[in-house]
């Protein structure tokens, strides 16, 4: 019983402790910036290396490089095509809209072109245009617009600069992949000797959880994506294929693909437009198909892909996720899920002891 007690020595270690971790939090959101290429080319690379080593045994190459290579490349092929399959339909649909508005223009007016249009409504309210522009309004509007233009160069700036970090995560991805087993098994090596073994069983529940949670997940978003291209297909949805495809990429995250009624409203009132069908059939169609197809994922695929010893509830996910994006940023979304299972596999293994309890019976039975 003594060993349960509060000791000034331990409580020194767990106001260290307690610290250390906040120091690690600060210094990771204060350095965001330069660690969020690592951190995406680290979670990319523990992805990808099932496939490299697939792509080794297969095609039988021994330089691990020239796999690594193959396996990126074919990656990049893939999400190309991904791409070109929702990006030009959707810019098709977009130029639908600008021809609807010109049609509904010349339906509504007698103009021949909307240039015309515009330049008789200008004449027609000349002065109005010139109070306005001669008005304290416009100058206030103009000194409001000047920063925006400001941020509007910066993120353009900041496009350039995502371009580069893509191509430093790239080399990172490249580097880690090269020496990933070196990695993966010589990070212990920064604990010290006494301490491994505790942090071996924890990073071997982390990692039997990670394991079992992103096959899951992307099963049913594998079949998410499936039931949505039959479903759109069968009431004749424009893009029914790439919308299908994209809501079963954005299900990696649960329930994050409920935003993927936005893009569904747009092409319902496209489809109204071009067919003269009633918008809101066309939506509530729509709507249905989400109905129908979050019901079987929920009461039939995820129970039966995911099981009930998963261990982490979507929910769960979607707190950390909150928490972790709200502790450390984009990071944050990215290593939280690591970071959750790294703190249930500990408090299970050594708070509740629920992993000694289920190892113990199974040592027996040997």
């Amino acid at each position: 019983m003594e060993d349960n007690k509060i000791t000034l020595d331990k409580l020194v270690r767990w106001v260290g402790i307690a610290l250390l971790v906040g120091a690690v939090l600060f210094a990771v959101n204060y350095l965001s910036d330069v660690l969020l290429p690592f951190f995406i080319a680290w979670f990319f690379a523990y992805l990808l290396y099932p496939v490299v080593q697939f792509v080794q045994r297969r095609l039988h190459i021994r330089i691990r490089a020239v796999a690594i290579i193959i396996t990126m490349l074919a990656t990049i092929a893939v999400f190309t095509g991904i791409i070109l399959l929702i990006i030009p339909p959707m810019i098709a649909q977009f130029e639908k809209l600008g021809h609807f508005v010109v049609n509904y223009i010349y339906s509504t007016t007698n103009y021949d072109s909307v240039y015309g249009y515009v330049q008789d409504y200008m004449q027609e309210n000349q002065k109005e245009i010139e109070e306005f522009f001669a008005s304290k309004d416009f100058a206030d509007t103009v000194k409001a617009l000047i920063p925006k233009i400001y941020s509007f160069v910066n993120h353009t700036a900041s496009i350039i600069m995502s371009i580069i970090g893509s191509c430093i995560m790239l080399l990172y991805m490249f580097f880690i992949l090269l020496d990933y087993e070196y990695l993966t098994k010589r990070w212990i090596k920064i604990f010290p000797e006494k301490n491994r073994p505790f942090w071996q069983d924890v990073m071997r529940d982390v990692e039997r959880a990670l394991n079992s949670y992103i096959r899951g997940q992307g099963m049913v978003a594998l079949i998410m994506g499936i039931l949505f291209c039959i479903g759109f297909t069968i009431i004749d949805f424009p893009m029914a294929i790439g919308l299908g495809i994209l809501i079963g990429i954005l299900d990696l995250v649960p329930y994050l693909h409920t935003f993927a009624l936005i893009p569904t409203a747009f092409l319902a009132l496209m489809k109204a437009a071009d067919t003269g069908q009633n918008f809101w059939v066309i939506f509530a169609m729509a709507v249905a198909v989400f109905i129908i197809v979050q019901i079987i994922i929920d009461m039939v695929v995820t129970p039966k892909v995911m099981g009930k010893a998963m261990g982490l509830n979507p929910a769960v996910l979607l707190l950390s996720l909150s928490i972790w994006g709200a502790l450390l940023g984009f990071i944050g979304l990215i290593i939280a899920l690591p970071l959750t299972t790294l703190l249930m596999a500990y408090w299970q293994r050594y708070v509740t002891k629920e992993k000694e309890e289920h190892e113990l019976p199974a040592e027996e039975n040997k």
